[in-house]
């Protein structure tokens, strides 16, 4: 995959994450309380779906876009406010030109006490993070590895929130990275919320890593995923999953709401699915 995520913003795979993401940060928010969200892998933040890069593939168009156009079932669309809105405010003519990225959905939905740690170790983008949310006190970018975040920046002072890790996989070995990262993560909080993104293609070896997240011994543990198409059917992604470790009351019960509409919207073949998975439960 190429490192700048301009190619590929707000595509299904944005949409499955971010939506799972707002539902996180709404649960959250139910509670007075403030929180911390820590995005460890934060991007640019803002993506201009205008931009030759963007054009280039044009996957937003077979994302976001599709999903904006279309006639929700009314308790799809209560569940996908959050997200929408946000998409919506950045887009105020009416089509969408730009696109937010994790960072940027997260901090559309805070309140005053709440907090965002914005971690980017590509110089480039944590200087167009630096700039987007400048003078934001609510926000604070790092430009570091968002692996050592997992050790360094946890647990955050508030005690509550969402660890969100989302490489880029452009290297071998990420989901064994992803489990590394999570064990050690757990280790410092095991109390936190986390939604761990991954990608599937031919090959991916997503069985092996479901294996490896159940050994850490962590609980409770589900896996969203949405396939847009059969792995042969594609030379790109086929499909993508997010982990949520320590999920939400109800989250299940909203993806089982979100999920076949979200395969109905951004499908591509017959052979479209999508499927909850229970890594580990809580005794």
């Amino acid at each position: 995959m190429n490192h700048s995520h301009i190619y590929h913003a707000g595509n299904f795979a944005d949409v499955l994450k971010h939506a799972v993401l707002t539902r996180i940060v709404t649960y959250l928010k139910k509670k007075d309380k403030a929180f911390r969200v820590v995005d460890t892998h934060a991007g640019a933040g803002m993506y201009d779906l205008s931009s030759a890069e963007a054009q280039k593939t044009g996957e937003w168009q077979f994302g976001i876009q599709r999903l904006f156009e279309a006639e929700l079932p009314r308790d799809v669309a209560h569940l996908l406010e959050p997200y929408l809105s946000v998409v919506r405010d950045l887009n105020p003519n009416g089509w969408i030109e730009r696109y937010p990225g994790s960072p940027k959905v997260a901090r559309g939905l805070f309140r005053k006490q709440d907090r965002l740690s914005a971690i980017e170790l590509h110089p480039a983008d944590a200087d167009k993070l630096k700039q987007l949310f400048g003078g934001d006190y609510q926000t604070r970018v790092t430009a570091l590895d968002g692996w050592l975040a997992l050790g360094a920046h946890l647990p955050p002072k508030e005690r509550r929130g969402l660890v969100l890790v989302d490489p880029p996989f452009e290297k071998e070995g990420e989901y064994d990275r992803l489990v590394d990262g999570l064990a050690r993560a757990c280790g410092r909080w095991q109390s936190g919320t986390y939604c761990l993104w991954y990608p599937i293609k031919a090959g991916a070896p997503i069985s092996d890593f479901h294996k490896k997240l159940k050994a850490v011994g962590v609980a409770p543990v589900v896996c969203a995923e949405l396939h847009v198409c059969g792995e042969d059917e594609t030379t790109g992604l086929s499909g993508s999953g997010v982990v949520v470790v320590n999920p939400p009351y109800g989250l299940e019960d909203e993806l089982k709401t979100l999920l076949p509409a979200l395969e109905e919207c951004l499908g591509r073949t017959k052979r479209s699915t999508h499927r909850i998975i229970w890594i580990a439960r809580e005794e």
